[in-house]
């Protein structure tokens, strides 16, 4: 009875002490698959009216991969480097762009830099303050891939 008493105890303390955690749950925005669509329906459209053949990457918050596009005849090393980009993009908070401008400016040490692809075509999806993923698309020459990983992003801000 002595010991029952103590669990009893115990148990309501932990029951007390946990309660207010649960209210510490963070929510959060992230890229769904419907707003993944939307994104690449947008970078498709702007690859299409150039006649590029593109790899569209679309990542959420955690780096996992939501939606993938191969448009037909894209080389089949453009999957990898889309999403080796959007990975990119999403891990430092900023276009793939940065880095390839500062290797061409001379930085070499951001070569070193782990999970880096210096290339544009990568770009965060950003929401307010939060990233709530990644944009990698590849296929053609970097500029390109990048005005097609722009393109796709505004589908945040437009219909």
């Amino acid at each position: 009875m002595k010991h029952t008493l103590k669990y009893l105890v115990l148990a309501a303390f932990i029951a007390f002490v946990a309660a207010p955690m649960q209210a510490q749950v963070a929510t959060k925005s992230t890229v769904t698959l419907d707003l993944a669509k939307k994104i690449a329906a947008k970078a498709n459209a702007e690859a299409v009216k150039n006649k590029w053949t593109m790899v569209i990457t679309i990542l959420d918050d955690g780096g996992n991969l939501v939606y993938l596009e191969k448009m037909d005849g894209t080389q089949l090393g453009s999957i990898d480097v889309a999403q080796a980009k959007a990975r990119t993009a999403l891990r430092f908070k900023r276009p793939t762009k940065v880095f390839e401008d500062g290797v061409a400016g001379g930085r070499n040490a951001l070569l070193a830099l782990p999970g880096v692809v210096p290339i544009e075509g990568g770009i965060p999806l950003i929401v307010g303050d939060a990233v709530i993923g990644s944009i990698g698309v590849s296929g053609a020459t970097s500029a390109q891939d990048g005005q097609v990983a722009a393109a796709g992003a505004t589908a945040l801000t437009q219909p």
